[in-house]
């Protein structure tokens, strides 16, 4: 039986989910890294130690696989106090009168339903915690919408009003709900996923000094889920300084 108390963590095969899922592990609690890449995950686990993190393939676009990572959390027997929905992606940049509905609704599925499903299968084990945590990795693309980002961003305002309303139903449960909307943030696969090109992805960031790294995101969620439990972090808006708005970024010249 798990002695910690519990942080489920999806999408922590890279990137933001597996710099908050290595963070956590420092504030003290037991990780359990849910992610399709199960190598990723173990070598994460090597690293850790298996008293700190517990390895779960998840797929959160399958109904079945949440299941299956709802099961081994209570398996594991510790009381389950943070869900950091971190699990979501990007694809393409075709404008609405040309865009992929192929990609539009694996947007839709991944970042939206996704998050639904894996809430919905964890909340009751958060709520009988007596002190759970809810974190949604969101994005500036929640409320701001820009060209060529149709899909992202109606699937990112979906996911807000998800949060959003999730936390007006739980008023007066022991259970907060926060949301992390990152600006511009250079992982190692975000763009590349989305362009499928690295020059492309490399594009994005080019002349940016210091944009964010997934480190900054995770240490705002730990710090989110650190505060004392009646303290609800509602929304807190992530840019590096080099970005203003979403229009509004300083690029270097080279």
């Amino acid at each position: 039986m798990v002695q910690k108390n519990i942080a489920v963590v999806t999408g922590a095969s890279s990137g933001i989910g597996a710099a908050t899922a290595r963070r956590l592990v420092t504030e003290g609690f037991h990780v359990v890294a849910a992610a399709r890449r199960v190598d990723r995950l173990e070598a994460f686990v090597k690293e850790a130690g298996e008293d700190a993190a517990t390895a779960v393939a998840c797929d959160v676009t399958s109904d079945e696989s949440v299941t299956g990572l709802a099961a081994a959390v209570a398996g594991l027997g510790g009381r389950l106090t943070v869900l950091v929905n971190n699990a979501g992606g990007a694809r393409g940049m075709d404008p609405v009168a040309g865009g992929s509905v192929a990609d539009w609704q694996w947007m839709y599925d991944v970042n939206v339903l996704g998050t639904l499903r894996v809430t919905q299968a964890l909340l009751p084990a958060l709520e009988a915690g007596g002190a759970g945590t809810v974190v949604t990795v969101g994005s500036t693309a929640a409320f701001t919408v820009y060209e060529g980002g149709g899909g992202y961003t109606a699937a990112k305002h979906a996911q807000n009003a998800l949060v959003g309303t999730l936390r007006l139903e739980l008023a007066g449960k022991p259970v907060r709900v926060v949301e992390i909307d990152p600006g511009m943030v250079r992982t190692e696969e975000f763009s590349l996923n989305r362009f499928g090109d690295a020059a492309k992805a490399d594009a994005v960031y080019a002349g940016v000094r210091e944009p964010l790294v997934a480190d900054d995101i995770a240490d705002c969620i730990a710090w989110a889920t650190t505060r004392p439990q009646h303290v609800n972090v509602d929304r807190l808006v992530v840019r590096p300084i080099a970005q203003a708005a979403q229009h509004k970024v300083v690029r270097e010249q080279g």
